[in-house]
């Protein structure tokens, strides 16, 4: 159930053409407030009360005993799924309709371990720039008492969308 409107989540892929036709900030919103699904990744770590404005994204979360790795705290997947979903929206929350993103490169620095006990977790994506080709962007996730439990950077490659995705024609050769 999605936290914010009593009714179930929807996860699926947005089609090329529909994410095309919108501005990244109304596509995140989207995604967010429920009008468009939230990618299956998300059924993972579960988001809730996200928000996103122009270069900003915030997502909660709650690590769970299911997130486990086998040397008892909240596998390093978690924080990465967190972190590289909150930096790569915040950099598609820039983007004008038309334009695409990928992630190049990230790092994450793991500062405090994370455990079923840390309840909700808070975790923040802010864009350095976003030019034509290239955006960086940063991400931090922090517990309940604001310390800092992971942090991460990216590089992002920005593109047009292919031209059928956005009511173009292509020429048969």
């Amino acid at each position: 159930m999605d936290a914010r409107n009593d009714r179930p989540t929807e996860y699926g892929v947005v089609p090329m053409e529909v994410m095309a036709s919108m501005s990244g900030l109304d596509f995140v919103r989207g995604i967010f407030g429920g009008t468009l699904p939230q990618p299956p990744i998300m059924q993972t770590v579960e988001p809730f009360d996200c928000t996103a404005d122009p270069g900003e994204i915030v997502m909660h979360s709650v690590p769970a005993l299911r997130h486990y790795n086998p040397i008892g705290s909240v596998h390093g997947g978690y924080a990465a799924i967190l972190l590289d979903s909150a930096m790569g929206l915040a950099v598609q929350s820039m983007l004008k309709a038309g334009q695409g993103y990928t992630t190049l490169e990230f790092k994450i620095s793991f500062v405090r371990g994370m455990s079923a006990d840390s309840g909700v977790v808070r975790t923040e994506g802010r864009t350095f720039n976003v030019g034509r080709r290239a955006a960086t962007a940063e991400a931090r996730i922090l517990d309940t008492n604001g310390r800092m439990l992971a942090h991460a950077t990216t590089t992002c490659l920005v593109f047009d969308l292919p031209r059928s995705a956005i009511g173009g024609t292509t020429s048969a050769a």
